[in-house]
């Protein structure tokens, strides 16, 4: 809850306005789990708030953690299915990749999370528990909202979620420390763009609408050139920054010629390409490319004026790939 439905939530019980803050401070900052521990409260309020509310806050169920530090954890939503956030430290840098949907609707060819198919939306609290009950939190620097699901296909949830991260009374995040990912669907473009000034990652993938959408059949309900059209309205050359996520395949879009078309696509817009490694998935007829063939994309484009940067593999031993481990988790309850 926002501190506004807080203040509701204690005018119902009839308990001072200033109640509000208290509970948020419990809930955001001392990260509580329970709210017999909110011990500036009455007995009395504590046991009125207990009758019909919960903190909601719920540890990972399970951790695969990898070789290089990344930490993939696995969180149970309330209809017994499972959504996965990703601890990713590098450095004095750590960022968490989060879910916003159990399994997806945009069925990108290359995503196993779309295999899954759609079951539900997140809840702000489903949203925010990953990040909230993350064991690494202290040391949380960045949050990418990357994870399984297209964010801007529950947006009423995640804007309200990143509310409270940068509130005062919740984690006071800047939002430069938040960046959201979208395929660009029509309905919740613009309303993202709108609603905060945090970074935005674009998946695109092809420079070229009609093989897009074989990879990405979101394509055929919102073209990317029509997304794009959208972007140059809106100022990226200050703090805000605008990527567009390039999976590089082989075979499919790795040549000097999708290249060029990528540089007539971008052409004027402030921005820059992320170049990311394919991570195989079950029967997908998907491949990756050598590093070689990703220093060269990413050198001429850099040189074209697209600045570019080849994205760090991390995880790749404890099922790198976004949806793996929820789907090994779900089928092995079916047996």
């Amino acid at each position: 809850m926002t501190i506004e439905q807080l203040q509701d939530v204690v005018a119902e019980e009839g308990m001072p306005r200033f109640t509000a803050k208290q509970i948020a401070d419990w809930i955001y900052k001392k990260r509580v789990d329970s709210i017999d521990k909110m011990s500036n409260l009455s007995a009395k309020n504590r046991e009125k708030l207990a009758a019909s509310y919960e903190v909601g806050i719920k540890p990972p169920v399970e951790a695969a953690r990898s070789v290089d530090g990344t930490v993939k954890y696995l969180y149970a939503t309330s209809d017994n299915r499972y959504v996965e956030a990703v601890y990713i430290p590098d450095g004095d840098r750590a960022t968490l990749c989060v879910s916003s949907q159990v399994g997806c609707k945009m069925n990108c060819l290359f995503c196993m999370t779309g295999k899954q198919s759609y079951t539900a939306n997140l809840t702000a609290n489903e949203i925010l528990n990953q990040i909230y009950a993350l064991p690494e939190f202290d040391k949380l620097t960045n949050l990418v909202f990357m994870g399984m699901g297209e964010p801007c296909d529950n947006l009423s949830n995640l804007l309200q979620a990143i509310k409270i991260l940068t509130a005062d009374y919740g984690t006071a995040m800047s939002p430069h420390r938040i960046t959201v990912s979208t395929v660009g669907i029509r309905k919740g473009l613009k309303p993202l763009l709108d609603a905060g000034d945090y970074h935005i990652a674009v998946s695109l993938h092809h420079p070229i609408p009609e093989k897009r959408s074989e990879l990405m059949p979101a394509e055929r309900g919102y073209s990317i050139k029509e997304a794009i059209e959208l972007l140059r309205g809106y100022d990226f050359s200050h703090q805000r920054r605008l990527t567009f996520e390039y999976i590089v395949f082989k075979g499919v879009n790795e040549t000097l010629y999708h290249g060029r078309e990528l540089l007539k696509l971008l052409e004027g817009l402030d921005c820059r390409v992320n170049l990311i490694r394919y991570h195989a998935i079950p029967s997908v007829p998907l491949e990756g490319v050598p590093e070689e063939t990703m220093v060269r994309l990413r050198d001429y484009l850099t040189k074209n004026g697209i600045f570019t940067t080849i994205r760090a593999s991390r995880g790749e031993d404890i099922f790198a790939a976004c949806g793996m481990l929820s789907t090994l988790k779900q089928n092995n309850e079916k047996k």
